[in-house]
């Protein structure tokens, strides 16, 4: 089979790829979940089950996803539907990409806006807002915000504008550039923040709560959390990945390139744990705050600390970076989609999704005020987009997508892309794409769908 270009371009190289997924996989989450999960679920010994359902479940299916766009060089839509056709099956299977790409674009509407968030914390800490704050003002700060549409339209507005010039540039002048940008901006801040922490807060004590191997912990519950997080954490089942991969190299590795965004996704959330920890129980708060750690706790740590203020400008410059790479991915797909279907201009595109998106982010950011009482299945609109998507959509596009890399796609095509022979390695990943991940993304899908109803 001939070669195929994608009509948006592609990576320089392979590290471009490598960090431009991990930009997509590091986010919000990432950055205080993570290493909150890994404490309270046995530190150590839940890191070494996790990256058993890394290896297991996010892996393979992330290397399913890479294989297809690549395969297609299309957006995930038209990837599905030809890769589809191409092994004998129904044109159908563009639903996938469809569901993925819609997902993306209703995880950007709320998550512009908890960026936006980040971006008044940024604009806080370097006015000095924050220094000397108690927990009492600081909650006051954070809910007031909330409840304040004005300025929460603003910081949306900014963010939806920030993701929306990149994603017009295309992926060489705009996806490229920023990741060569951020990326290495994002490491630095990083490192800046760990060596602060190290002569600051209590190293010791962040430490033992990571890495302290504790198997009294590690109950049946801490290896859902971790087989759910090996999901989430990469980015599946919403497209950006199937989209990055239309974009890479065709003498790049799949296998060792998707190996190494996975390593470098875990080894970022470890970091900024050992950034965030060792300040938190310096002051004798609660590891555990949940999106409060991000808000109300460690404003109040860094504004009661020396050089607090700087640095606390810093880690929110660095949340606001993690924001800013992941939610590019989630609109790349839609951007691609349009150019692709209906020849538009990428400018043109962008206009039509920022302004769409920015309309549905003002009813997520009005849940906290003026549109409180409006609500579906009992959720206001905020909470449904979220339920909506992390429960329903994500581990069903990831079901999905497994089964019709293992089940429907020639093998020939999977060992082509793949470029492995039919040796242990291929059949590794092979039983794991049919059996092991569709398996475990359903019983993530089924007991977080349980625990949302009966809870």
């Amino acid at each position: 089979m001939q070669e195929k270009q994608s009509i948006h371009g592609a990576w320089a190289n392979r590290w471009i790829f490598i960090l431009a997924a991990t930009g997509s996989a590091v986010g919000l989450g990432n950055i205080w979940k993570f290493p909150y999960i890994t404490g309270e679920n046995g530190g150590g010994a839940f890191v070494l089950v996790y990256l058993v359902c890394i290896l297991l479940v996010g892996v393979p299916i992330m290397m399913g996803e890479v294989l297809v766009g690549r395969r297609a060089r299309q957006s995930p839509i038209n990837a599905m539907r030809e890769i589809a056709v191409e092994s004998g099956h129904s044109a159908k299977w563009s639903f996938v990409g469809i569901m993925g790409v819609l997902s993306g674009f209703m995880i950007f509407s709320f998550y512009s806006v908890v960026a936006g968030w980040v971006l008044h914390y940024v604009a806080g800490m370097a006015s000095g807002d924050f220094v000397g704050i108690g927990s009492e003002d600081a909650g006051k700060v954070f809910n007031g915000l909330l409840g304040d549409w004005k300025t929460l339209l603003i910081w949306h507005s900014i963010f939806v504008v920030m993701v929306m010039t990149v994603v017009a540039g295309g992926v060489n002048k705009g996806l490229e550039r920023a990741t060569r940008i951020m990326m290495p901006a994002l490491f630095v801040l990083l490192l800046v923040l760990l060596g602060y922490s190290m002569n600051t807060g209590h190293f010791g004590a962040g430490w033992n709560f990571l890495f302290q191997f504790d198997l009294s912990k590690l109950s049946w519950d801490a290896v859902l959390v971790a087989l759910g997080h090996s999901f989430f954490t990469l980015s599946l089942g919403m497209g950006a990945i199937m989209a990055y991969g239309s974009y890479m190299p065709k003498k790049a590795s799949i296998s060792s390139t998707v190996l190494t965004i996975a390593g470098m996704d875990t080894l970022v959330a470890l970091i900024a744990g050992l950034a965030i920890f060792p300040i938190v129980f310096a002051n004798g708060m609660d590891p555990g705050a949940g999106p409060g750690l991000m808000f109300v706790t460690l404003p109040v740590a860094f504004g009661q600390m020396a050089g607090g203020q700087i640095f606390g400008f810093l880690f929110f410059v660095l949340i606001a970076v993690a924001a800013w790479t992941s939610a590019i991915s989630l609109m790349e797909p839609a951007a691609a989609w349009l150019v692709e279907t209906f020849g538009m201009k990428r400018s043109t595109s962008c206009v039509l999704l920022a302004l769409t998106v920015w309309g549905l982010g003002i009813m997520a950011l009005g849940s906290f005020n003026f549109m409180s009482d409006v609500t579906f299945f009992g959720m206001n609109t905020f909470d449904f987009l979220d339920f909506a998507t992390a429960n329903i959509m994500l581990p069903l596009g990831g079901i999905f997508i497994s089964l019709f890399v293992g089940w429907f796609v020639k093998k020939r095509v999977n060992l082509d892309e793949l470029a492995l022979e039919e040796n242990g390695l291929f059949y590794t990943w092979y039983i794991s794409i049919r059996f092991i991940a569709p398996v475990a993304v359903s019983i993530i899908f089924l007991v977080n769908l349980y625990q949302k109803i009966a809870g």
